[in-house]
């Protein structure tokens, strides 16, 4: 058994861990909702980006197919970049990748408030950020996340909530509980960040995205990069 110090600190690690994975989620929709809103195209989503895909091929609709396979593409790469990274001795402590997204995105605000980016460049430049983000937290104590794949997180959900119901081992069912409650509150935390996208898209226009990269910034001071690592 542990010692009780060791156990509590392994709780106050995954609260913080929770927490961490929610602001992550928000962004992830918020800036979903942004890119689906002003390209029609998701840019962390990319479930909806393949089927997409898949239809624009059956319809010949090169301007969808070209924007998909770029919008994939970089996400993918963003996610091998992050990960990466993440193995790199030379980064394996600190904030970088909190300051590595928002520095692309404020950036990205600043030049696109001054001048026009194509729109494959833009869903270029978003979709690696988010990808990249992707990487920052992948676990909740032993449940496995991904704080911009919804479809991913409702299968863990309901799955968990399953083994909750039949277990009859009343320490697999505090395990499985505490997974169902650690990934809903992520799909809640996307479904917000979502929901405020819009509204402040109305308002912010050209610098809706500086919300995300202030949020990355406050998230690289509050939350200490070590609750990352197992």
């Amino acid at each position: 058994m542990l010692p009780k110090n060791n156990v509590l600190l392994s709780a106050d690690k995954i609260a913080i861990q929770e927490k961490l994975a929610i602001l992550l989620a928000f962004i992830a929709g918020y800036t979903d909702a942004f890119g689906l809103i002003k390209w029609k195209t998701y840019v962390s989503f990319m479930s909806g980006n393949t089927t997409q895909l898949g239809t624009a091929i059956d319809n010949l609709a090169v301007e969808v197919i070209s924007s998909s396979v770029a919008v994939i593409g970089s996400f993918v790469i963003g996610i091998y970049a992050g990960t990466c990274l993440s193995f790199c001795k030379k980064h394996r402590s600190g904030s970088y990748k909190f300051f590595i997204v928002s520095g692309i995105l404020t950036t990205y605000s600043v030049v696109t408030s001054y001048y026009e980016i194509p729109r494959i460049a833009s869903l270029v430049i978003v979709s690696f950020s988010m990808g990249l983000m992707n990487t920052i937290i992948t676990t909740i104590g032993k449940q496995n996340v991904n704080t911009d794949f919804v479809t991913g997180t409702l299968n863990s959900l309901a799955k968990n909530s399953a083994m909750y119901t039949v277990s009859s081992n009343q320490e697999d069912r505090i395990t499985y509980g505490s997974n169902v409650i650690h990934l809903l509150t992520l799909w809640i935390g996307f479904v917000s960040g979502a929901f405020m996208g819009p509204i402040l898209m109305d308002m912010l226009a050209n610098w809706t995205l500086l919300v995300p990269a202030v949020l990355l910034v406050l998230g690289a001071f509050i939350f200490p990069i070590t609750i990352t690592k197992e």
